[in-house]
Parts: C-alpha cells; structure tokens; sequence
C-alpha cells in the first residue's frame, strides 16, 4: 500500500506546476513542455516528492496521454476559477466544457481505490490521516489519479480564491495572489506590463498631438 495524499502545500504546489507546463515560449507563442515522454518523465522526476511513484519512473505515451488530459481538465477549471477574470490566454479558446472537465477529473482520481489510514510518529504530537491505494495499482494510474486529486483538493480548498491569471505581456501563467495588491505572478511581470502602459499611454498622446 502506497500513500496517495495530495492535499496541502505540496499538492498545490503539483496542480501549479502541472498547469504551468504550458508557457510563453520567449518569441510570442506557447510551448508546451509535455509533449513526448521524455517531458513527462523529467517534470515527473523533478516532483517525485509529491508523487506516489517508485524512484526511476520512465513515461510513455500512454502516461503522456493520461497526464494532457488531466491538464486540460485541470487548465479549464483554472480559466472558470478565475471569472469574471480572464484565463490564460495560453488556451484560452480551446478550453474543455467545465461539465467535461468535470467528468475527466473525477474519473482520474477513481482510478485508484483508496482507504483512509492514520499515522502517528513516535514523538509526533498529533496523528495524521492519509489516503493509501488499496491494491497494486499500477504507475500510470498512480499518477493520474494523484494529480487529479491534487487537482480537486485544490480547487475545492481556499486557495482557489486566490488563483490568478497573469496577463502582463508574454506571460500565460497561472499564479497565486500573495498580497491584496498584486497583480502580476513575479516583478518582471509588473515591470513589462508598466512600461507597455507607458508606451501606450506616450503613443496615445504622440496620436493626438498629430
């Protein structure tokens, strides 16, 4: 039996990440960085922390298929979850129907039957209850089911209220707003968004003036 938990920080932290696989690509377009299994078993490799897998997992395409799939369910959400925002403009006229996402997210994370088990450290001053696979599940479901449950822990937790879609120039990424003020998901997001203002504020006049 393997521990199958996603909630907190780090599954987060995963559906984030998941998501932010699609990205500006430096030259006005996207790139998407899951697109053979090569990708996925580096991205997986690099959060192997937050993931149920046994060391050394190596993608294929069906993994790859599998994980595509649950990120557009997941990038759909984010764009509903953002309203009266506006998504992404990554995919943002290519989103799945919320009900479909819906679907393809809860399907995802049944694939792995699961029971409640409790753990208690000697020395810890409280228990802890973790969700445990209760069958030799194999990798591919592991993952997809523990990427669709960091999805839904996420979406159905507080921190939903705080995502964000970054539309400072160039940047199609999904953020957590820290601070009531913030507008952008890093400083040189605020600082090309501000000096596109100037721009268009100083050819606005330049316009007027002729």
């Amino acid at each position: 039996m393997r521990d199958i938990s996603t909630a907190g920080p780090d599954g987060t932290r995963l559906v984030l990440d998941l998501a932010l696989t699609l990205r500006h690509d430096g030259s006005g377009g996207v790139a998407d960085d899951l697109l053979v299994p090569e990708s996925l078993t580096a991205w997986v490799r690099d959060h192997a922390a937050a993931l149920p897998l046994e060391e050394g997992f190596t993608g294929d395409a069906e993994n790859l298929r599998q994980v595509r799939e649950v990120r557009a369910a997941v990038r759909a959400l984010f764009a509903r979850a953002v309203r009266p925002g506006e998504p992404s403009p990554a995919d943002a006229r290519r989103l799945l129907p919320v009900a479909d996402a819906l679907a393809r997210l809860n399907t995802a994370a049944a694939r792995v039957p699961t029971v409640p088990v409790l753990h208690w450290p000697e020395g810890a001053d409280a228990p802890a209850l973790r969700e445990t696979n209760t069958a030799d599940a194999v990798e591919a479901d592991l993952l997809t089911a523990a990427l669709a449950r960091a999805a839904l822990a996420f979406l159905a937790g507080a921190d939903r209220q705080r995502l964000r879609a970054c539309h400072a120039p160039r940047c199609v990424r999904y953020f957590l707003k820290e601070h009531p003020r913030q507008e952008w998901c890093k400083p040189s997001c605020g600082n090309r968004a501000r000096v596109a203002r100037h721009h268009e504020r100083h050819n606005s006049l330049t316009h007027k003036a002729t």
